[in-house]
């Protein structure tokens, strides 16, 4: 009878311990569920943005992770209203390529008005350009002259040697006079020559007639004068206001305009810009490089939308896309067409149907100029035979050579090579050269209506070659422009396409080597969605190879993703890009700047060295101490408090947090925290032992640590 009691009270006190026990583990899961989602907040945050913001990884997980992902997949839910102002400057970025074409000439159009086969521009702004490049072009040229040894032409309008050039900021009264004037030369200033003041003849008595300078020196002498008054006028326009200083520099002769350009381009004119508009900040800076300004614009405005923008997943995808579908902007004039391939033709598509952005990207002014497209004739094309274009004003539309520029005569493979190549099927996609050579021939008409004029896409049926091509297997029937579309969907509709798009994306998102089974199921959304980027994007987004833990922070950074996530990590204000860009010089990836239509790579191969990384570091302390100009930092809201904490090894811990959501290993604990000790870094003295750390120095060592290498 006993045990029965015993059975009792023993199952009544397991019962107890469960019903203490069930809370503490429902807490601890409840825990463990937190913390998870913390963790896939953060890794979202690192792979579908520029990095995480102060207070980004809160915002996310009260959002939830997933509803968050799906927000980033339709940008168009999302307000981004408050980077148009931070946008603004940006004026050129907004402009279409006629516009950006007459602003911002390139050199060929500057010489064809020097050879007077065009007129100089009527407005003020544009003429201002012109004729400060023309004047740096003249001075180029004689210089080479003189380094020749050829005579210099004094008499020559426009030369500073010219005494009847002179500047109007210099008096008359106070230009060197000529030797003729200055009886230097006679020895009359006392009388006829030879004779002294006692009106002897003595030659011994009377004193040597000073040397008469020559005309080189005479020369040299008033080129420095007219430089000291054209520096002088330069100088005091910094205490103009804006509009008079620009107004006055406008109203400057141009090789007073050519000083203040030189300036400018040597870093020491930021002052002349101070409180202009964005028009005339544009024109001083075109009288520098006007083909600059374009490509200095939209990088600019490229790392304020990478580092500000609230649709980072569409930023994140535009850079990638441009990648893929890569332009050089040094090329010719393809800066014109920047801005607008970007704006009007990667951005919009950049999570729509592939077909479309392909179609865009070979229709695209800046696609057609980089890979020559626009140059490529039929071999029996109407041209190449030697037909007679035909007269009216459709045909004139149609571009011709330049002088120097490569002749029209022949078919170029380029676009169709790189279309099949790095576009659609990959090196490996099942193509042989004569699809290559098929394909060129079905884009032979695809080219540019006036191109440096800024003109857009044209079809030229007069250098298209006629007849019908074979292309992977497929007859392509004789229908001109059509030819080309019909190519393109045989191009993005196939398997090889699929696989290949979805292979690159899974390297952007997932790994350097992504599991083939997962590229595989992005392939089949591929195909089955008929191309919709932002269906395989979900799929990849809601895969277990993405969130597997193998691929936490695993990805190293591309130089851009690695300054725009250390300037959105700081929370640092950029006022300025252009020290951004720089800095992007300096770490091997000038935006817009990849000449191979590659692109560049995502691998980290690419980025990872011993050099790569001291550079890196050294941007992250120049970024965190505030030696950035036009970039400002708040070491104690970095710290997350109104004070920097006053122990370095708490400072530490706190950024840590703040930067790394604390997601750092005891190695690189241990290495920062043994050179706390470091005057550099406490900012102590011997006998100053409260003087609080130095947050600015520490959070820089953070950046360029391992861990904020990778995201």
């Amino acid at each position: 009878m006993r045990s029965g009691p015993r059975k009792i009270a023993f199952v009544l006190l397991l019962l107890s311990l469960t019903c203490a026990v069930s809370p503490l583990l429902a807490r601890k899961k409840d825990a463990d569920t937190g913390q998870n989602e913390r963790k896939r907040a953060i890794h979202a945050l690192n792979r579908l943005t520029f990095g995480p913001r102060p207070g980004d990884v809160q915002r996310v997980m009260s959002v939830g992770v997933d509803k968050w992902i799906d927000l980033q997949l339709h940008p168009d839910k999302i307000n981004d209203s408050a980077l148009d102002a931070r946008l603004e400057p940006f004026r050129a970025t907004r402009l279409g390529s006629r516009e950006l074409a007459e602003d911002f000439p390139d050199p060929q159009e500057i010489k064809d008005v020097m050879d007077r086969k065009k007129s100089m521009p009527s407005d003020a702004a544009r003429r201002a350009v012109f004729e400060v490049q023309l004047a740096r072009m003249e001075n180029r040229k004689e210089r080479k002259e003189d380094a020749a040894g050829r005579p210099a032409s004094a008499d020559k309008p426009g030369r500073l040697d010219n005494p009847a050039n002179m500047l109007p900021s210099a008096p008359a009264d106070r230009m060197p006079n000529s030797p003729a004037d200055s009886g230097m030369n006679s020895g009359n200033m006392a009388g006829d020559s030879g004779t002294n003041v006692a009106g002897g003849n003595d030659s011994s008595m009377t004193p040597p007639a000073p040397a008469t300078p020559s005309r080189e020196e005479a020369v040299q002498a008033q080129r420095r004068e007219e430089r000291l008054y054209a520096d002088l006028e330069v100088q005091e326009l910094p205490n103009l206001p804006p509009d008079q200083r620009y107004k006055k520099v406008l109203g400057m002769v141009p090789e007073t305009q050519l000083i203040l350009a030189n300036l400018i381009r040597d870093g020491k004119g930021q002052d002349f810009l101070e409180g202009l508009n964005p028009r005339q900040k544009e024109v001083l800076l075109a009288m520098n490089n006007p083909m600059n300004v374009v490509t200095e614009e939209q990088t600019q405005a490229k790392l304020v939308r990478a580092i500000y923008s609230e649709r980072q997943l569409d930023e994140v995808m535009t850079d990638f896309w441009f990648n893929h579908f890569n332009v050089f902007a040094g090329k010719g004039i393809d800066h014109l067409f920047l801005p607008s391939y970007e704006r009007d033709v990667i951005r919009p598509r950049a999570l729509g149907k592939f077909e479309d952005l392909l179609v865009a990207t070979a229709r695209s002014p800046a696609m057609l100029f980089y890979l020559d497209n626009w140059l490529s004739v039929g071999p029996n094309s109407l041209q190449a035979l030697g037909y007679p274009r035909p007269n009216g004003p459709y045909w004139r539309r149609f571009p011709r050579p330049r002088p120097g520029s490569r002749n029209r005569s022949g078919l170029n493979e380029n676009y169709g090579r790189e279309l099949m190549e790095l576009h659609t099927l990959s090196v490996n996609g099942g193509y042989s050269q004569r699809d290559v050579t098929e394909v060129a021939k079905v884009f032979t008409g695809w080219t540019i209506d006036r191109p440096f004029e800024g003109g857009g896409f044209k079809f030229d049926p007069f250098t298209h070659e006629p007849g019908p091509k074979f292309v992977l297997g497929h007859k392509i029937k004789p229908r001109g422009e059509d030819e080309g579309l019909q190519v393109l969907h045989i191009l993005a509709t196939s398997p090889q396409t699929a696989h290949f798009i979805s292979l690159k994306l899974a390297q952007r998102f997932v790994s350097d080597d992504p599991p083939p089974a997962l590229v595989d199921r992005m392939a089949k959304s591929f195909l089955k969605k008929k191309g919709d980027i932002r269906e395989v994007l979900s799929t990849l987004f809601h895969s277990p190879e993405f969130w597997a833990d193998t691929t936490y922070r695993a990805k190293v950074k591309t130089p851009l993703e690695f300054v725009a996530s250390a300037v959105r990590a700081t929370g640092a204000d950029v006022a300025d890009a252009a020290p951004l860009a720089r800095q992007l010089n300096n770490l091997g990836m000038p935006l817009f700047g990849a000449q191979p239509p590659t692109g560049y790579s995502m691998k980290a191969e690419t980025w990872v060295s011993s050099a790569a990384l001291l550079n890196r570091m050294n941007f992250s302390l120049a970024l965190t101490a505030g030696k950035l100009r036009g970039i400002t930092l708040d070491s104690a809201q970095l710290a997350g408090s109104d004070a920097p904490p006053a122990e370095p090894v708490q400072a530490l811990t706190t950024l840590e947090n703040v930067l790394l959501a604390g997601d750092v290993s005891k190695q690189t604990h241990d290495s920062i925290a043994s050179r706390l000790d470091d005057p550099k870094i406490t900012q102590r003295k011997l006998d100053d032992a409260a003087r609080p750390p130095d947050v600015s120095a520490i959070a820089g060592l953070l950046l360029g640590s391992p861990e904020f290498q990778r995201r």
